[in-house]
């Protein structure tokens, strides 16, 4: 066996291994890689059979590695972005609209929003902000779906103020969909767009205005906001026929 045959086995049985791994970026530099040295071997050989054989195996492993150039441009395009804030206690200058407005964008449809504590007053105006910052930047927005839990102490005031939102919204041509469950944990939005956004505490992450006057009552940039982290993930949505990865 020569020096190029040789070397063009070893890189090519890499080429093979990282494939089956799923490892399509090495792969296709390893297959690319064996099969230069597979063309050099063919020029090296005088057997016209060998010479035949190694022709053969290049036209095999040059279509794989087409197959797995196409997998690595898929895997790349569909790897998830994440970004991260990290809001200090007592910062200000984090309202929804800095936190999750860069979010919003020409193709968001649909809102689904996890968080059990969307319960006493100050909470569900929190909600209404979101909800508000959403109709007047999502052009095409359409429903916006709330799974929250029911507020023990009282939950008709609870569901009364939620139904009043659901009818506002409804006005500017967005549903709500409103699911209570006790068992929910999760605290993150997701945008159809293929923005999910995980805040520690929820959307409850703002202190308390110091009075109905004081600054920072109406203009969250001003409110102050207790110690938290933001997590920001982007993975493209499927496009139509495509199926969701599992």
């Amino acid at each position: 066996m020569g020096a190029s045959e040789a070397a063009a086995v070893q890189v090519l049985t890499r080429a093979v291994q990282l494939d089956s791994e799923k490892k399509y970026g090495e792969a296709l530099a390893c297959y690319e890689q064996g099969i230069r040295l597979l063309l050099q071997a063919a020029k090296d050989v005088r057997d016209d059979s060998k010479r035949t054989h190694f022709r053969k195996k290049t036209e095999e492993y040059l279509a794989r590695a087409e197959k797995v150039k196409e997998a690595a441009a898929s895997e790349k395009a569909n790897a998830c972005t994440h970004k991260q804030i990290q809001i200090a206690d007592g910062a200000t200058g984090y309202s929804y609209e800095v936190v999750i407005g860069p979010l919003i964008t020409p193709t968001l449809t649909e809102v689904v929003v996890e968080d059990a504590y969307i319960r006493s007053t100050h909470q569900v105006y929190n909600f209404l902000h979101l909800c508000e910052l959403l109709v007047r930047k999502a052009e095409k927005l359409s429903s916006i779906s709330l799974i929250t839990s029911s507020d023990p102490s009282d939950p008709g005031t609870q569901r009364e103020r939620l139904d009043e939102l659901r009818r506002s919204l409804a006005g500017h041509n967005v549903s709500l969909d409103i699911t209570f469950s006790d068992t929910i944990h999760d605290r993150e939005i997701r945008f159809n767009n293929g923005w999910t956004v995980k805040i520690g505490r929820g959307l409850d992450y703002f202190k308390r205005a110091d009075s109905r006057f004081a600054i920072g009552w109406a203009d969250f940039d001003l409110r102050k906001c207790h110690q938290t982290t933001v997590d920001l993930y982007y993975r493209p949505p499927p496009k139509p026929n495509q199926p969701t990865q599992p």
